[in-house]
C-alpha cells in the first residue's frame, strides 16, 4: 500500500444486494494511487461468489456492485468528508490482505467515476 492511503475498517455490517445475496465491508482504502490519480477502493466479503458453491456470476456481481456504488459508497463518502473522482469495487469469496495474491479467491472489481450523486462505470 502507499504511503498515501489511509484505511477505515469495515464494521461487520451487513448488506443485502440486488441479487439477494449478503455482503459485508471489509475495509475502505482512501487516497490508494491509481493509474490516473488517488483512488477510493471499497473491499466487501461476498462468499456467494465462490467458484466452489457459489450461486453468484460476475455479471451479477457488477450489478451488484453498482447498487453498492449508489446506495453505500456515496453515503460512506459523505458520512467521512470524502472526495474521489474515482472507486473500485471489489468482492472477494473471503477476508483477504489488500495487494496479496490468493489463487483459491475468487474477486471481481468494478470501477467507477463519480459525477454528483452518480456512479457511472468505468471499462477496468
Amino acid at each position: 500500500m502507499d504511503d498515501q492511503a489511509q484505511v477505515t475498517l469495515g464494521d461487520g455490517t451487513a448488506f443485502a444486494v440486488p441479487s439477494g445475496q449478503i455482503v459485508a465491508l471489509q475495509d475502505i482504502i482512501w487516497n490508494s494511487q491509481g493509474p490516473d490519480g488517488p483512488v477510493a477502493r471499497f473491499r466487501f466479503i461476498a462468499s456467494d461468489i465462490a467458484r466452489e458453491g457459489g450461486s453468484i456470476d460476475a455479471e451479477t456481481a457488477g450489478q451488484d456492485m453498482l447498487h453498492l456504488c449508489q446506495t453505500i459508497v456515496l453515503a460512506k463518502m459523505t458520512e467521512h468528508s470524502r472526495l474521489a473522482q474515482a472507486v473500485v469495487i471489489s468482492m472477494a469469496d473471503r477476508s483477504m490482505v489488500f495487494g496479496e495474491a490468493n489463487p483459491d479467491a475468487t474477486q471481481y472489481f468494478e470501477s467507477f467515476r463519480i459525477e454528483g450523486d452518480i456512479c457511472i462505470g468505468e471499462l477496468f
